[in-house]
Formats: structure tokens, sequence, C-alpha cells
């Protein structure tokens, strides 16, 4: 049996990220035995982690980067939920945020059930998640998902604050001319939550739901029938303007919208994403 000494206890900690007295009941139950002593510390944490799935996660952050890809360049975004924003801001979380991200670009991932298999030095990332959960002392989660694809992408990620690591990000894709005015729709993107690239990407039961809504509102404020067809309409615009991204007011100059920012610049917008910390279940 090897001598558990404070040196073994620092360097198992440095390791693993656990507590004193886990590191010391794993090392006495591993009779001193590092790598035998890394498994108990796993599996105690992991069968922690499962005690604390009923738990809500909705703090964290919005792990993000770009890659090259074939055709162009590929944005994605993951959200990494803890229970409290002060775990959040630590530099381990924000750390095991990046570790996250650098895997999920790698396996090319695009939803939640293909980050979870994604591979990473713990075998996945589901195993990576559940260790983070063990070393957090906090249930911790994969959130939402994003990837996005073009010639060219642009990322903004927005901190509440400067002590915090981005709980907003958006994503746009554009051609090469896009780029030109790239950053300013993706700070649009951040401040106004649009739901849609354009108009004809908002789902046909929606859009028939908001005329429903519409038609309803207009009859029961006493509108006159033959001008209903009218109203409806223009509230339909009005819904279009609010939800549809290239129908926003550009918000730095709102005689514009932000389509016509894409055609002063000659390009187009290919798609985009925002995500925000917390918001995922809600959208759902």
């Amino acid at each position: 049996m090897a001598k558990i000494t404070a040196a073994l206890i620092k360097e198992l900690r440095d390791q693993t990220g656990a507590g004193m007295m886990d590191v010391k009941k794993a090392l006495t139950e591993a009779e001193g035995d590092m790598a035998r002593a890394k498994e108990i510390i796993r599996a105690t944490g992991i069968q922690a982690a499962g005690a604390r799935e009923g738990r809500k996660a909705q703090e964290g952050l919005i792990a993000s980067t770009v890659v090259e890809g074939g055709q162009g360049q590929i944005g994605y975004a993951v959200e990494l939920n803890s229970e409290t924003d002060f775990v959040a801001k630590t530099p381990q979380f924000v750390e095991f945020g990046q570790e996250v991200i650098g895997d999920v670009a790698k396996a090319d991932a695009s939803n939640a059930e293909q980050v979870d298999a994604a591979p990473s030095k713990s075998g996945t990332v589901k195993e990576t998640v559940e260790e983070a959960g063990a070393l957090f002392h906090e249930h911790v989660k994969v959130g939402q998902v994003a990837r996005v694809e073009g010639p060219r992408v642009e990322i903004y990620a927005h901190r509440k604050s400067v002590e915090m690591p981005p709980s907003i990000v958006a994503m746009i894709a554009t051609d090469e001319a896009g780029a030109q005015v790239a950053h300013e729709v993706a700070l649009q993107i951040s401040a106004m939550s649009p739901k849609w690239l354009s108009r004809e990407d908002v789902p046909a039961d929606v859009v028939e739901s908001e005329r429903r809504v519409a038609t309803e509102k207009s009859q029961a404020e006493g509108k006159p029938e033959k001008i209903i067809p009218k109203i409806v309409e223009g509230r339909l615009n009005a819904f279009f303007k609010e939800t549809v991204l290239l129908e926003q007011q550009y918000v730095k100059d709102t005689s514009k919208t932000i389509d016509d920012l894409f055609k002063q610049a000659g390009g187009k917008a290919l798609a985009f994403a925002r995500l925000e910390v917390g918001k995922g279940d809600e959208e759902q």
C-alpha cells in the first residue's frame, strides 16, 4: 500500500477537482493507487449526479466556435447548464465549456443527442458532463444546441456582466458579400430575438394561428366586417416585422430593415441561430 501523503492528495485534487475529504477517502479505499482512486471518485461523482437529476439547472453559459468546413465555415453553439451562476462563472466551468464545444465541432454535432454521443477525453461528452456534475457538485447538463453553415459565419457572444461567461450567443451565416454587415446583424439577433430568417420560413400553422387571432381580435373590437381582412393583413405584417429577421427594423437606424442592410452590401443571409441560457425549455 502506497503511503497517502499530502503531496499525493494535492496531486489527485488537482487532477480531479474533488474535495479534500473525497480525495482522502478515495485514496484510502484504493490503498494509495492513484488510477483506482480516480475511478472511485468518478463513480461516486456519477452516482451523486444521478441524485441531482431532478434539480433545476437553468444557469450556465453558451460555448461557441467557428471552424473551417468543406464549403466555407461552420458555427457551433452549445448551452451548458448549472444550477447556480456561482458555478457558471468559475474558470473551471468556462474551461469545461471550451472542452465541450471543441468536442462538438470535431464530431460535427448538430443536436443534443449527437452532442452527448460525441467522443471526448472521458469517452463521450455525456460522460464528460457527468464528471462535471461530480466536480461542481451541481446538476450539470447540455441544453440547446445550434449549428449554422455558409461561406462566412459570424458569432456574437453577449455577457450580462464582465465576470460572467456568455449567456447569449447569436450566429449568422452569410455569403462573402454579406459578411460586411454580419457583425451588425449578429448584434441585432442578440438584442431583438427573431425567430425566423424570412417570411417564407414561418410555419404555415403559425401563420394560420396568428391570422385567426387577429381576425377574432378585430371582430371583438367591433371592426366593420368589410375592413377586417385589411386589418388582419396589417396585424400579420406587424407580426412578421417583429419575428422575422430580414423584416425587423435595424436597431441602429430604424429607417432600414435588416434586409436593406444585406441589399446595400450586395449579399445575403443564409441561416442564423440564437441561444440564451435558460430559455430552451420555454421555447419548446
